[in-house]
C-alpha cells in the first residue's frame, strides 16, 4: 500500500506530511514508558523495539498472491504495536517506510506523510484499540492474545485502505469517483488482511510460546507463581518414644520464641531472563526472508498498484526520486543474478533498518533514563 509521488496533491500531502510528523512526535513521548515501563518486561522492550522494525521490513517483501493479478504484503502496524506497544509500534513501522522510501525507491518521498499516516498511524491505532477489547473480554489466557492479534491485524488493513480513500477524496490528482475506490480498495485488503492477520497471529503465538513476557500486549496477563513450603516431620524412627501430646497453650509473654516468630527475610527479586536467545532467532529470521524467502514472493502488484491501474488514479504518477539508487527496486545494480541481487538487497535493508532502528529506540530509552536521574536527582536532600 505504499502511495508513491503524484497520486495525492501538494497540498493534502503537505497536509498529512503534519499529521504524520505530530504523530511520530507523541510516539517518541509515548515510547519512553513503554521502553522504559515498569513491570515485567519494560526494561526488555527497547533492544527488542529495533528487531521488531527489521523482522517487518523483512517480512514487507514477501508479497503472497491474493487474487487474480494481486498481492498483497505485511503492514505491520498491529505485529509491533501488540509486540512492543504501540507508540513504539508507530515509530517501528515509521523507520521502516523511511528505509523503503530512501533506500529501495518505494514510496513516494514527497508522499512519505500520507505513507506513515496510512500505514504506520491508522494500523496501530485501529489495531491496537481493538486489541485491547477484546483482550478485555476473552478469558485471560495466552490463546485469547493469539486470538486478538489476529481479529485486529485482519480489521487494521481495510482501516488502512479507507483512511487511503479519504485522503485521495481530499486530494487525488485523478477524475476518478471516491465511490469506485473505496469499493476496490476495501474489496481486495480484506483479502489482504486475512494474510496479515495469520502472520500476525502466527508470530505472536509463537513469541508467546517461549517468551510471554517480552510481548507488550501480554503484560499482566498471568500473575507470577509463588513457591510455599510447607514443613512436614520426619517419620519417628523404630523404637523411638512416641511424642508427647501438645502441651495447652501458654500466655504469649511466657511462651519460649520459635523458628515461626522470627521475621522472615524477604524473598529475592527473581533474575531476568536473557533476551540474547530471542533478539538472535529474530535477526536469523529476518535475513531468511529478506535474503531467500523473498526470490519467491508473488510478482504481481499489490492491492493498492492493482486498484489504481484498474481505475486510473495513478495517470498523474511521478518517478521517485531516488529511482537511480543503488538498492532501487530491492535490487542491488549491476548485480544481474536475480536472486543474489534481490536477496542481497534485502540482506542489506534488514541490517539497516535494524540499525537505524535500534539507534532510534535506545536514544529514546536513555533520555529517559536521563530525566529520571534529574529528577531524583531534584528530589534528593542537599546535604551541608
Amino acid at each position: 500500500m505504499h502511495v508513491p509521488d503524484g497520486f495525492i496533491n501538494a497540498p493534502v500531502s503537505v497536509a498529512t506530511g503534519a499529521v504524520a510528523a505530530a504523530a511520530v512526535a507523541v510516539s517518541l513521548r509515548g515510547a519512553r514508558r513503554e521502553l522504559g515501563g515498569d513491570g515485567l518486561g519494560g526494561e526488555r522492550t527497547a533492544p527488542l523495539a529495533g528487531l521488531v522494525a527489521a523482522f517487518i521490513f523483512a517480512v514487507q517483501m514477501l508479497n503472497f498472491p491474493v487474487a487474480a493479478g494481486t498481492s498483497g504484503h505485511l503492514l505491520g502496524g498491529a505485529l509491533a504495536a501488540i509486540l512492543v506497544g504501540p507508540y513504539t509500534g508507530v515509530l517501528c513501522v515509521s523507520v521502516v517506510l523511511l528505509m523503503q522510501g530512501v533506500l529501495f525507491a518505494d514510496g513516494g518521498l514527497t508522499a512519505l506523510g500520507v505513507n506513515i499516516t496510512d500505514m504506520a498511524v491508522t494500523t496501530t491505532v485501529v489495531a491496537y484499540l481493538l486489541f485491547r477489547g477484546l483482550v478485555k473480554v476473552l478469558p485471560r489466557k495466552r490463546r485469547s492474545i493469539t486470538v486478538a492479534s489476529f481479529v485486529a491485524a485482519l480489521v487494521s488493513v481495510p482501516a488502512a485502505a479507507l483512511v487511503f480513500t479519504l485522503i485521495y477524496a481530499l486530494g487525488g490528482t485523478a477524475d476518478v469517483s471516491t465511490g469506485k475506490v473505496l469499493t476496490a480498495m476495501v474489496g481486495v485488503h480484506v483479502l489482504i488482511g486475512i494474510g496479515e492477520a495469520v502472520i500476525t497471529a502466527l508470530t505472536v503465538g509463537a513469541v508467546i510460546a517461549v517468551r510471554p513476557d517480552l510481548v507488550y500486549g501480554a503484560r499482566g496477563l498471568s500473575k507470577p507463581l509463588e513457591l510455599k513450603v510447607v514443613p512436614v516431620a520426619a517419620p519417628a524412627a523404630p523404637g523411638a518414644p512416641r511424642p508427647e501430646p501438645a502441651a495447652a497453650p501458654v500466655a504469649a509473654s511466657e511462651a519460649a520464641p520459635t523458628a515461626e516468630a522470627e521475621p522472615k527475610a524477604p524473598a529475592p527479586a527473581p533474575a531476568h531472563r536473557s533476551t540474547k536467545r530471542v533478539w538472535l532467532a529474530g535477526v536469523a529470521a529476518a535475513l531468511v526472508c529478506a535474503g531467500g524467502v523473498s526470490y519467491y514472493a508473488s510478482a504481481s502488484p499489490d492491492g493498492l498498484e492493482k486498484v489504481a491501474h484498474d481505475q486510473g488514479i495513478d495517470k498523474q504518477a511521478k518517478d521517485h526520486a531516488a529511482k537511480d539508487s543503488p538498492l532501487a527496486d530491492y535490487s542491488v545494480k549491476d548485480i544481474t543474478d536475480a536472486r543474489l541481487s534481490g536477496g542481497l538487497a534485502g540482506v542489506i535493508g534488514v541490517g539497516a533498518t535494524l540499525a537505524v532502528g535500534t539507534g532510534v529506540f535506545v536514544v529514546v530509552r536513555r533520555r529517559r533514563d536521563a530525566a529520571e536521574t534529574a529528577i531524583t536527582d531534584d528530589r534528593t536532600p542537599q546535604q551541608v
